[in-house]
């Protein structure tokens, strides 16, 4: 008896000292979860490619995973460091000329107020936001070194998950506490998923830029490239979606004088891109991964908030992965 309480006090210490390790740990890295769990994103995206070019290409594996992640550079990341250069080059411009930006825009909103005969916002609460503006705008911009870094991680992971993947899912297989057939579902789960929100999310918010590129166009709206890119980015925000965008550029139509183009760009963007963006998101979501709509909207309000850009794809995996992990505890433990 002695022994076994011996041994189950040393059990118990080791256990401790390894939580204590494992969560400190994590706090010092959580910074670069966000890289942890791009290169996760890319490997399933490229695991069958992966496998492809080692199998019956005969590549090195090496040689296999630097093409692929090249691809993926060129591919994903180059366009998106384009339009973080559009957003960047007018932010730097905002911060420059912030005191003539907060001029303009209260001469906007004044005469928009006198026009409509409405109090939209006043000149103080304005001139404040102005402010905060102000003083955001630069630890925006500082962020983009850290954003590189982690980039650079991610690289660094998915290159060894390429590699390393047939021992890695051999020894997760292994010592997941599950039945082999439930570690398939799992696995199979959190593909669909991950293809199905990384892939139908950017061609859902490529589409919305592309509707309100036509719209911007014909209505004369100046700067199309950054309104382009500010849709895109909106169309990503669960609720609310494009609208930010479009409401906007019809605010400013309003201010410049062009009442008939506010009203139409309104009009337009309610009637066809928000109803579409809800056509799109269901339809794409739908024959991707047959994700629920509500999924996807929870999922990706939790994800962001939890883990930044990257929880557009990982918040309604999660969300999944629970409603799944529930259906599996069922049919493991109770069968009958």
């Amino acid at each position: 008896m002695s022994n076994v309480n011996n041994n189950q006090i040393r059990q118990l210490s080791f256990y401790a000292i390894l939580v204590f390790m494992g969560i400190f740990l994590f706090l010092q890295l959580a910074a670069f979860l966000p890289a942890l769990l791009g290169a996760v994103t890319f490997y399933i995206l490229m695991r069958g490619a992966m496998t492809y070019l080692v199998t019956t290409k005969k590549w090195k594996k090496g040689l296999a995973a630097l093409a692929l992640m090249l691809g993926s550079f060129v591919i994903v990341l180059v366009p998106i460091s384009l339009f973080i250069n559009v957003l960047y080059s007018k932010i730097g411009y905002a911060i420059q000329n912030s005191n003539q930006v907060v001029d303009a825009l209260k001469l906007s909103v004044n005469r928009f107020q006198e026009q409509f005969h409405i109090e939209v916002i006043s000149d103080k609460t304005l001139q404040q936001a102005g402010t905060s503006i102000a003083e955001t705008l630069p630890q925006i911009v500082g962020s983009a070194f850290n954003s590189l870094l982690v980039v650079v991680i991610l690289y660094f992971l998915l290159y060894f998950l390429l590699v390393n993947s047939n021992k890695m899912e051999a020894w997760l297989i292994q010592h997941m506490p599950l039945k082999n057939e439930n570690v398939g579902l799992i696995g199979n789960e959190i593909k669909t998923l991950v293809i199905s929100n990384a892939l139908g999310i950017p061609i859902t918010a490529l589409l919305q830029g592309i509707l309100g590129a036509i719209a911007y166009a014909c209505l004369g709206v100046s700067d199309i490239p950054f309104w382009f890119v500010v849709t895109c980015i909106s169309a990503v925000v669960p609720m609310v979606g494009s609208a930010l965008a479009f409401i906007a550029v019809a605010i400013l139509l309003y201010a410049e004088g062009h009442n008939i183009k506010g009203t139409l760009m309104l009009l337009y963007g309610i009637g066809i891109m928000a109803t579409l963006d809800s056509v799109f998101r269901i339809a794409i979501q739908k024959k991707m991964g047959n994700v629920h709509p509500l999924i996807t909207t929870f999922g990706v309000v939790v994800g962001v908030k939890l883990f930044g850009f990257i929880g557009l794809i990982f918040g309604p995996l999660l969300l999944s992965l629970f409603i799944l992990l529930a259906r599996i505890y069922i049919n493991e433990f109770h069968e009958d």
